[in-house]
């Protein structure tokens, strides 16, 4: 049952979770003029064209990786779609929630230099959490046609 549609959609969902480590979430000029990114591990600044972390987000980047650890974990609990689909809907309202954690700390980082959260600003991290939780979607999709197919083989059956 690895072979399974739903296994491509949650390891893709597991890559996109992954993917805020390599693409910030928040890009912004300070008040001096330099360069700033917010990822999940940090935040850098540009000096002399090198990018500099001046904080470490511990927390984010942990929670961050235990997030993509659930898609994964949930590949391999095949035999049980029920558990499946919970430790999906889990993951997704973990996103969500995860989605909010990420905008608060990117409106608070700005509001310390009087700049507001806009399109200019926004990296391509944000837009990585909503492709996250589609493709769970899909792999809800995915479960959902298992389920249908092994029920109407069981009346076959019976």
């Amino acid at each position: 049952m690895i072979q399974r549609i739903q296994t491509i959609w949650l390891f893709l969902a597991a890559v996109v979770i992954l993917g805020l480590f390599a693409f910030p979430y928040l890009s912004y000029i300070d008040l001096v003029g330099l360069g700033k990114k917010l990822f999940v591990t940090g935040e850098y600044s540009a000096v002399n064209n090198e990018w500099i972390k001046q904080q470490n987000f511990v927390l984010q980047a942990i929670a961050t990786a235990v997030l993509a650890f659930f898609p994964l974990l949930t590949i391999f609990l095949f035999r049980d779609r029920k558990l499946q689909l919970k430790l999906i809907y889990l993951t997704i309202v973990l996103l969500v929630l995860f989605g909010g954690w990420l905008y608060f700390t990117a409106s608070q980082t700005l509001t310390v230099i009087s700049q507001s959260l806009n399109a200019q600003n926004i990296g391509v991290g944000f837009f990585l959490l909503p492709v996250a939780i589609i493709f769970l979607a899909m792999a809800i999709g995915g479960i959902r046609k298992d389920e249908k197919l092994i029920k109407s083989a069981d009346r076959l059956r019976a």
